[in-house]
């Protein structure tokens, strides 16, 4: 009731009003008297905060307020600028219940007065929005994860320093779980071959350790010396394992207090374990499952980190040997001096190309490990945002502007992670035949429109080109990538030109560039007249989240698109500047050997809802996904039945009379993947359709970056729309 309303008078009159208060369930609706003490609670009041009207009358509305001392003080704020205002109040604040737990609410209060304008009360609106800041607190707590592993990664990929390495990793930890202190206990080869412990500390300063010996393979630290499992304990001092070996039975007198302890092994890519990160804390309950799988991640980022740096390390122990034996050379024959000059230089130029090849290989293994639990968040997140979305009554414009901001950073985030697989080499593609000039002259119109007035385009379209197979989709949008830049380095105009041509790489060429294959490619050039780049910008021009433009005007990962689609597709990527004289870029596709086939594709028709004589099978082991799936499916009309896993799925299919749809995520626990849980149902139930999903492609039904024949895939994160479409064109056979 605003200031400017008047309570209302007559039994009839209070009835009605009592009856449209109590059915807005989802709000309290509160009213007091001038003093602010209570005269009417709604029945969303009670609902929301657990007290009955009988209970509150006649009292105040301090109790709501979790801060005892500054409870009378806040109400009275409310009600003065109520007053004056006619609104007090408005922000979002901790509330306190009647059983002692608490809700995160907004609410806004508002005079009452009578028919001479004098203040009789106040109306009090109480709304929750406890669900809504969780779900914003998980995006930012899952965007910070990102963050702190593709900084770490990164850093690991430019970095060869043993002891560096380990402290990017430990200083990573800390920053990723919140823990107080970690360390990483490694083992490392000395110049005469033996192997001793040392180890790295974050969070906590040297002292703290090194009075102490190091960590024994003792029941606690043996799961992840001998690298069985990670090890994760509310408190460890209660840990059955914990207390048992002499002569401390336990932490030392002066050691750091830890109760939360976290433990995760470090195993090479040979299976050897390299060490273990420790982390602690002195409250008990500090690391949860996301703190698990970010070290895990972090783990497996380190292993590849600390594998190359032994690899590199080797390499210069060669490269000394070998300058030992030039200059030997050298003395005994002054005509050989330039033929051993000419191999270093090529060796240097190899090593090189190698360090670069691992550092870009260790970011994308970096950004595909996550890439799984991080898009089964999003879903989950994705898929109730949408189903919010689709419920919020017409007359709640606040809560769907949130619902709606809140969808809009998912999106943002499923696009960050989409991109960061493009460069990790792990979205699955869908190669066809394609004619190159066919492909370019189709863009013209749009980079065009995407360009604008200021870039003249020109397109120049060689005789002959051979066809190349390749993601046609793909392929387009990287176009569309270079374009993009070449316009951002053209900010008062240009002109950009695509080339397409056929060409020969030859042994002289690969020479340089050893990860190339010799042999014949359709080269697509890509250039402008923009103020170009020096060699520092083109060395780092492929990396996630480099970027020369200023903070808020790019990501960083176009290019990086651009390499991992161009690596996944067989190709090659060539940057050819220099500063003021423009930018080439050139894609290197295979040519296509074979006889050309028609590259038109059949519409599918419109998606339609389900029927409830269609039977669904989910098997998600991800209880949270799996959810949102099965009620997404029955909202369409489906009949669902679901599963956690391959062995409960195939005792569901052996008991149904029909199962029409399969619908199972790629990696599953229990012993079988995906694709395994699909051949043993196809044999319960001939012809059964089958459709896979996945946060990232896997090998179970991924080749070579290509979806095997035959296979459907929907990947997450995915629309309500997107798995309407998806699943109604695999059960009619459109897709």
């Amino acid at each position: 009731m605003s200031r400017n309303e008047r309570a209302p008078s007559g039994v009839d009159s209070v009835q009605a009003w009592r009856q449209i208060v109590d059915s807005a369930t989802e709000t309290g609706i509160i009213s007091t008297d001038a003093e602010g003490r209570v005269t009417s609670w709604s029945a969303g009041a009670e609902r929301l905060l657990g007290w009955t009207e009988t209970e509150m009358l006649g009292q105040t509305l301090e109790r709501l307020f979790p801060q005892k001392k500054a409870a009378k003080a806040q109400l009275r704020r409310e009600m003065d600028e109520a007053i004056a205002s006619g609104r007090g109040g408005g922000e979002d604040g901790w509330r306190r219940r009647s059983d002692g737990s608490q809700i995160w609410a907004v609410g806004e209060m508002s005079p009452i007065r009578d028919d001479e304008g004098v203040l009789i009360g106040f109306t009090k609106i109480l709304r929750d929005r406890t669900n809504q800041r969780a779900a914003e607190e998980a995006i930012r707590a899952e965007r910070h994860t990102l963050e702190v592993l593709n900084r770490a990664g990164s850093a690991l990929a430019a970095e060869t320093d043993l002891q560096s390495l380990v402290q990017i990793v430990t200083d990573a930890g800390v920053a990723l779980t919140g823990a107080q202190f970690g360390a990483f206990f490694y083992n490392v080869l000395g110049d005469a071959g033996e192997s001793y412990m040392l180890y790295t500390l974050s969070g906590a300063p040297a002292e703290a350790f090194s009075k102490f010996p190091m960590p024994r393979n003792t029941a606690v630290f043996a799961q992840t010396f001998e690298g069985r499992c990670i090890v994760r304990s509310d408190d460890i001092t209660k840990d059955e394992r914990y207390g048992h070996n002499p002569p401390h039975k336990g932490m030392p007198e002066g050691h750091l207090p830890v109760r939360s302890y976290l433990a995760v092994p470090v195993v090479s890519r040979g299976g050897e374990v390299i060490g273990g990160l420790f982390f602690g804390h002195a409250e008990p309950g500090r690391f949860d499952e996301r703190s698990e799988r970010g070290l895990s991640g972090l783990a497996a980022e380190a292993a590849v980190a600390i594998d190359n740096a032994r690899l590199t390390q080797a390499a210069q122990r060669e490269i000394e040997e070998r300058k030992r034996a030039e200059e030997a050379l050298r003395e005994l024959n002054a005509t050989l001096e330039q033929q051993v000059l000419e191999r270093t230089e090529e060796l240097r130029r190899n090593e090189e190309a190698l360090r670069q090849s691992q550092k870009m290989e260790a970011v994308g293994q970096l950004t595909g490990g996550i890439a799984h639990d991080f898009n089964n968040l999003l879903q989950v997140i994705i898929g109730n945002l949408e189903a919010l979305q689709r419920n919020l009554p017409a007359e709640s414009p606040r809560l769907q502007r949130a619902a709606n901001n809140a969808m809009a950073g998912a999106e943002r985030a499923a696009s960050l992670t989409q991109r960061l697989l493009a460069f990790s080499r792990r979205q699955p593609l869908n190669p066809r035949q394609v004619d190159p000039n066919a492909l370019v002259g189709s863009m013209s119109d749009l980079l065009h429109r995407t360009l604008g007035e200021t870039i003249s385009v020109e397109t120049v379209r060689g005789a002959g080109v051979w066809r190349i197979e390749v993601d046609p989709t793909g392929l387009e949008s990287a176009i569309l990538n270079l374009a993009v830049n070449a316009r951002d380095a053209m900010p008062e105009g240009g002109r950009l030109t695509i080339e397409t041509a056929n060409t020969y790489l030859d042994e002289i060429y690969i020479r340089s560039h050893s990860e190339v294959p010799a042999g014949q490619y359709v080269v697509l050039s890509i250039s402008d007249t923009g103020h170009g780049m020096d060699e520092a910008t083109i060395a780092q021009a492929f990396e996630p989240f480099f970027t020369t433009k200023p903070v808020g005007h790019g990501t960083g990962l176009g290019l990086s698109q651009v390499y991992g689609f161009v690596k996944q597709s067989g190709g090659h990527l060539k940057i050819y500047s220099e500063p003021g004289d423009g930018t080439t870029i050139k894609i290197y596709l295979p040519r296509l050997d074979g006889v050309a086939m028609d590259d038109s594709q059949n519409v599918a028709a419109m998606a339609r809802e389900g029927s409830a004589t269609e039977t669904i099978l989910v098997v998600e082991d991800d209880a949270d996904v799996r959810e949102q799936s099965v009620e997404a499916l029955g909202e369409l009309g489906y009949r669902v039945l679901q599963a956690p896993d391959g062995p409960t799925a195939l005792r569901l299919m052996r008991r149904e009379a029909q199962v029409d749809l399969l619908f199972t995520d790629v990696v599953l626990p229990g012993g079988m993947t995906g694709a395994q849980v699909a051949a043993a149902a196809s044999d319960i139930q001939p012809g059964l359709k089958v459709l896979y999903t996945t946060g990232y492609a896997r090998n179970a039904i991924v080749h070579n970056g290509r979806l095997d024949p035959g296979v459907q895939l929907i990947t997450k994160p995915y629309s309500f729309a997107d798995l309407a479409a998806k699943i109604r064109d695999v059960l009619d056979g459109l897709a």
